[in-house]
């Protein structure tokens, strides 16, 4: 039996079909086209401008992946700030840190949040009423630019990718992370979901990288294969401290039981695989030379 299908790009001339069983709901936004859809193997899915965002089969890989690194890098993470995040996975997670005493979520888009909070509980499971969630809607830069004394100890950026006259391109900039990094904590760390980091793709994610260290000592790059995209995607972290990565492995295991409930993704062995980078992705990341500046931003396709 054939299905509805719809095509998501990669690269020039590369990307995926899926299948659609279902149309859940879909709405043009001031921002951006958002569609819900269940999908043949992947389940129920957020779609944002025709790019997968999270789908129910894979989310949990996507979201351990993107929050956790950070939030174990920090000591003891009280106040946290996440940029974007629609589908509440991305609190979800966060909440599962007991330290976590404020979580500010900044999204540009209240109609996508609405959709997702009506559609996507398999993924927020709640977090939207946790008592320590504040949501706010507007322009995450304009919002840390007019908030004086706010500090965060983690900041999360699960912002769309940086599409052109898409609403989130100039979050991917040095000007803007001079600004986010006046606005940690201490010892605050960041992080940024930075595109593909498949040999096909990896603008994004080796320029991400070269910005971060024009602002933050310590920066690393990671990756996690995520099965409904197709290929490996890259992740950067940030802070002027040092990160998960250089700290023991016993130290790391010991942070980790500070999470509440088991992780489906994340282990000792899961942790050494992501920062493992392979030989020709380390190349293109020693060899990376862009700067994104907000008169030159950077546009994934």
């Amino acid at each position: 039996m054939w299905h509805k299908l719809f095509f998501d790009s990669v690269a020039t001339g590369f990307g995926y079909f899926y299948s659609i069983n279902k149309e859940v709901a879909s709405v043009q936004t001031p921002f951006q086209h958002a569609e819900i859809f269940e999908l043949e193997f992947f389940g129920r899915s957020l779609v944002l401008d025709g790019k997968i965002q999270s789908t129910e089969k894979d989310e949990f890989i996507y979201h351990e992946a993107l929050v956790h690194p950070a939030m174990l890098s920090h000591p003891f993470p009280q106040t946290v700030l996440v940029i974007g995040g629609g589908e509440g996975a991305t609190l979800r997670e966060v909440l599962r840190h007991e330290s976590v005493k404020q979580v500010v979520m900044v999204d540009i888009d209240e109609q996508v949040v609405n959709l997702c909070r009506e559609h996507l509980g398999i993924m927020h499971q709640g977090s939207f009423d946790d008592s320590r969630v504040q949501l706010v809607f507007d322009d995450a830069r304009k919002f840390l630019e007019r908030s004086r004394d706010n500090e965060y100890d983690v900041i999360i950026m699960d912002s769309t990718d940086p599409l052109e006259e898409g609403p989130a391109y100039l979050l991917f900039t040095v000007e803007f992370y001079s600004i986010v990094a006046r606005k940690l904590s201490d010892q605050g760390v960041m992080v940024v979901q930075s595109n593909s980091a498949a040999v096909v793709e990896t603008d994004c994610f080796t320029a991400l990288n070269r910005t971060l260290r024009e602002v933050f000592p310590h920066v690393v790059a990671y990756s996690a294969f995520i099965p409904a995209f197709g290929l490996d995607w890259g992740f950067n972290m940030a802070s002027r401290y040092p990160l998960i990565n250089e700290l023991e492995s016993t130290e790391v295991m010991n942070r980790m039981k500070r999470i509440k409930g088991d992780l489906r993704y994340l282990d000792e062995v899961t942790f050494n695989r992501m920062f493992a980078l392979p030989k020709d992705t380390r190349e293109l990341l020693a060899r990376e030379d862009r700067i994104i500046r907000d008169s030159q931003p950077l546009y994934v396709r």
